[in-house]
């Protein structure tokens, strides 16, 4: 066997693809871009979606990658098992439309037998194949496979609903009879079954039926080949692993674990073991991910990313790692991957600085989690109960990030169970939640094979030219099929020449008319779209009958793009002015481009200050005011970055790119349409500015026309507020405001001190009346006061002077009742809890509470319930 570095071995996959004419393709950001079904990427075809399904035609329909990928839904069994990963790299060689399987087999077979590459032993490697694909199995016989090494297994067949789909054929690597884990005749022993032995390394995917929406599966018209090979398991095969974890992409990690728990090694303890694969593995998935832009939260991403830290530092906890770690395993995770992910180990310093600050965040709630555990725990057994309840369970695992299996060694030490079952409703509950939350989008789209075979040319001439442009009426489709004329309905159709931009890039699609040749109107154009092979494809009205052919003329709704694209040039502004003022980690996360306003999502960590938003928009206009030039030009990507070209880290670029500069200040990469000047924006106003998403926020903002409205409007809101006040002048508005507080601060503070008095007043004659029962002193009385501020008062008076064992007060308030129960020390050690009784009696007042054991308090919405609350208190306290 070969002795290579994981980066070598990516790296020969790659060359290998390559040589067979496929285009590496860089692997793409772990945050999905414009794809809602999904939380993160998760494997190497959810990047060629858009290939696949035949929305676009690939510029080469041979592509390979090592994709970076994220999957959690089997967490638990992180560390425990030999292979399973948050993060991994799935290797993949891609055919749209091109070679099939003939190709696929012998090329896998070369990669993995022939000596210039992976030279494994061709003995050693089997392939399982779906039974009724008898064309697989004639390949992989053709390549010199033998019969007995070829299992037809049943579920060897890729469907994920609606969408391309189609049989596969997995390949596995013998590992020897000292990896058995099963017995000979088990029948879980063999290639394709579950056990350690057989080591799945490859699956390649023929995708050659479309399943419908109706649930047939008819022929592809470009069958496709989607292939995926764990780089992990690769790499623990070439290192004579055990695991993944004893290859060169975790030991560095683990290894530093080991030097900073100072005294703790891997490989002498199995439970020690367990943790040190957990950091090492939540290590590298929480450093690329917020390198791609995802932060912590308690949301979508975020939460997974939390959750990861959390669970990372719990397990350095039994480590004896107390004070803060991860961010230091950062670096070293960027320093494996810089081979092939430069980014991360250039991202290392912020990275580990986010880190570092939920670290910190997560310690400070740490000691709370353990206290309310070390509670439950008492209480559960001062209950004489043997099982701590499976919803308590879930409040530590949601709330603290207490993993369920910690909890339940926890209880375990105490000689308590906990409730699996219980906890099991809450997490699916959970999952309910966020699966709802997800879109219901189908994952991949059934080919439109009119579309894909249409070549047409089609010239997009908007950048400069935007009416009267002449075109010809290359294809008419009504009904997905092609005709030669139409006289009404709507109707999508491509021209030889065209000034309507296509909607791309957060850009909308220009509007307008199409002319026949005697002047008259004859179509709407209602929107535009990107065809597979890059044509623009436009929807219109039809108002009058066209035909294939014809020639006609073409003219963009000028006073719709002006406003466009002054907005589309205004986002390039913002982008810039906010990576001064916030930081270069902040990138352009999304944005929508139209008429009326522009929208704008950045990944940022934190909250962005009122006086920072007021610089980003002080920056723009200045830059709007400085009458900067708009230019732009073709050139490759390389000069462009040479440029300083800044390029949406969730955008893919052709070979050849559009730079837009506005004068020195922005460079970027951009398709879209722009003013030839930023003083033709006049005015930039950010009408609002907030979080949408783990790590995402979104700014909302206006130019020109609307930017002087919205100053309008606002004007006129502080002249009413200015007469409401009195101001003589509008600039004296703040003052009187100011003073109008201040007056209204003192009447508040002389009310509640007048309400202190009639407290203390009342106090007096409440305190009086003490009821004995069972042993346990008890006051309970309605009491006029403005609210629960006048009832902990009172309580902190009967606490000082204990007056009983027991409070109970209820008051009032308009239509509402409030409810405060106390308990002293002594009686909270006997058992009689603050908390239980406001529940006993807070039903009675129509409402609910909690608190602690010695103070709770509720409230309600039945006033008349009061007397009979009060009354609930002495017959509780009775039952005690």
């Amino acid at each position: 066997m070969k002795k290579l570095s994981s980066s070598e071995i990516r790296q020969m996959y790659l060359d290998f693809f390559h040589e067979k004419g496929h285009t590496i393709v860089p692997s793409a950001s772990l945050v999905p871009v414009d794809d809602p079904t999904l939380l993160w990427i998760n494997s190497g075809v959810a990047t060629m979606k858009k290939y696949f399904d035949g929305s676009v035609v690939p510029d080469n329909p041979r592509m390979t990658s090592s994709q970076k990928s994220i999957r959690t839904n089997d967490i638990e069994n992180v560390g425990r098992t030999a292979r399973h990963h948050t993060l991994f790299e799935m290797l993949g060689n891609f055919s749209v439309g091109d070679y099939f399987k003939k190709e696929a087999i012998a090329w896998a077979w070369e990669l993995l037998t022939s000596p210039k590459w992976f030279g494994w032993d061709p003995e050693k490697l089997y392939m399982t194949v779906y039974p009724k694909d008898t064309d697989a199995i004639k390949e992989w016989e053709a390549t010199g496979v033998k019969p007995d090494h070829i299992i037809k297994v049943e579920d060897n067949f890729w469907d994920i609903g609606q969408g391309p789909s189609g049989p596969d054929s997995e390949i596995f690597y013998d590992r020897g009879e000292s990896f058995n884990n099963l017995a000979d005749d088990d029948p879980e022993n063999y290639p394709g079954g579950e056990n350690e032995r057989y080591l799945e390394v490859w699956n390649i995917v023929f995708s050659q039926f479309n399943h419908t929406p109706e649930g047939t599966y008819e022929p592809l018209p470009r069958k496709n080949i989607d292939t995926g090979m764990g780089l992990e398991r690769v790499v623990s095969i070439f290192q004579n692993a055990p695991t993944n974890f004893e290859t060169d992409l975790f030991l560095p990690i683990i290894h530093k674990t080991e030097a900073l728990s100072a005294g703790k090694h891997y490989g002498d303890n199995a439970q020690d073991d367990v943790s040190f694969k957990v950091i090492a593995d939540h290590a590298r998935t929480i450093t690329f991910a917020i390198s791609d832009g995802a932060l912590p939260s308690n949301e979508g991403r975020g939460y997974v990313i939390r959750r990861l830290i959390r669970r990372a530092i719990l397990h350095g906890q039994k480590l004896g790692l107390k004070d803060a770690f991860l961010d230091q395993l950062v670096p070293i995770v960027g320093e494996i991957m810089k081979s092939h992910y430069p980014d991360v180990l250039k991202n290392a310093d912020y990275v580990a600085k986010i880190v570092s600050s939920e670290e910190s965040r997560f310690n400070e709630t740490l000691n709370d989690g353990l206290s309310l555990l070390n509670q439950l725990i008492a209480d559960t057994k001062q209950a004489g109960q043997d099982t701590l309840p499976g919803v308590d369970a879930f409040k530590l695992y949601d709330t603290y990030g207490f993993p369920f299996e910690l909890t339940k060694e926890y209880a375990g030490d105490e000689g308590l169970k906990v409730d699996e079952p219980g906890f099991e409703v809450e997490m699916k509950a959970q999952r309910d939640r966020a699966r709802n939350a997800r879109s219901n989008a189908k994952s991949m789209g059934v080919q439109r094979s009119l579309l894909i075979n249409l070549k047409t040319p089609s010239d997009y001439v908007g950048y400069d030219e935007l009416t009267d442009v002449q075109g010809v009426l290359n294809d008419i489709i009504v009904d997905e099929k092609l005709v030669d004329d139409v006289a009404s309905g709507t109707a999508e159709m491509i021209f030889s020449k065209t000034p309507f931009y296509a909607e791309m890039g957060g850009q909308v699609a220009d509007r307008g008319v199409i002319l026949d040749a005697d002047g008259q109107t004859v179509a709407k154009v209602t929107d535009v779209q990107n065809a597979p092979n890059k044509q623009h494809l436009h929807t219109v009205e039809v108002l009058k009958p066209m035909h294939k052919d014809a020639t006609y003329t073409l003219n963009v709704d000028l006073a719709f793009h002006a406003k466009v694209e002054k907005n589309h040039t205004a986002t390039h502004l913002l982008d810039q002015a906010l990576r001064d003022v916030l930081g270069p980690h902040t990138q352009q996360a999304g944005s929508l481009v139209e008429p009326d306003y522009l929208r704008f999502d950045f990944t940022h960590f934190g909250q962005v200050t009122d006086e920072e938003l007021a610089k980003v928009e002080q920056i723009v206009n200045d830059k709007i005011w400085a009458a900067l030039p708009v230019s732009a030009i073709q050139t490759d990507q390389e000069t462009g970055h040479k440029m300083g070209a800044i390029a949406v880290f969730t955008q893919k670029y052709g070979k050849i790119v559009r730079v837009v500069s506005i004068g020195d200040y922005s460079i970027e990469f951009d398709g879209g349409t722009h003013v030839k000047n930023s003083s033709e924006l006049g005015l930039f106003k950010i009408v609002s500015e907030a979080g949408v998403g783990a790590g995402v926020r979104r700014i909302e903002a206006v130019t020109s026309k609307e930017a002087f409205e919205l100053l309008s409007h606002e004007e006129n809101w502080l002249k009413t507020i200015a007469a409401q006040v009195k101001a003589p002048k509008l600039a004296e508005t703040t003052d009187r405001v100011s003073q109008l507080q201040a007056d209204l601060k003192a009447a508040q503070q002389k009310a509640a001190s007048l309400e202190s008095k009639l407290a203390s007043q009342q106090a007096g004659a409440v305190f009086e009346n003490v009821a004995d029962i069972n042993g346990t002193t008890l006051i309970a009385a309605a009491v006029q006061v403005s609210g629960m501020d006048q009832l902990r008062q009172l309580a902190d008076t009967w606490k000082t002077k204990q007056y009983s064992d027991v409070l109970v007060l209820g008051a009032v308030v308009g239509d509402k009742v409030n409810l405060l129960v106390a308990v002293s020390d002594a009686k909270v050690k006997a058992g009689i809890k603050a908390g239980d009784l406001i529940k006993a009696i807070a039903p009675q007042v129509g409402g609910g509470g909690g608190g602690r054991p010695t103070l709770a308090q509720a409230g309600g919405k039945k006033p008349a319930g009061l007397p009979a609350a009060l009354k609930a208190a002495h017959t509780w306290l009775a039952e005690k």
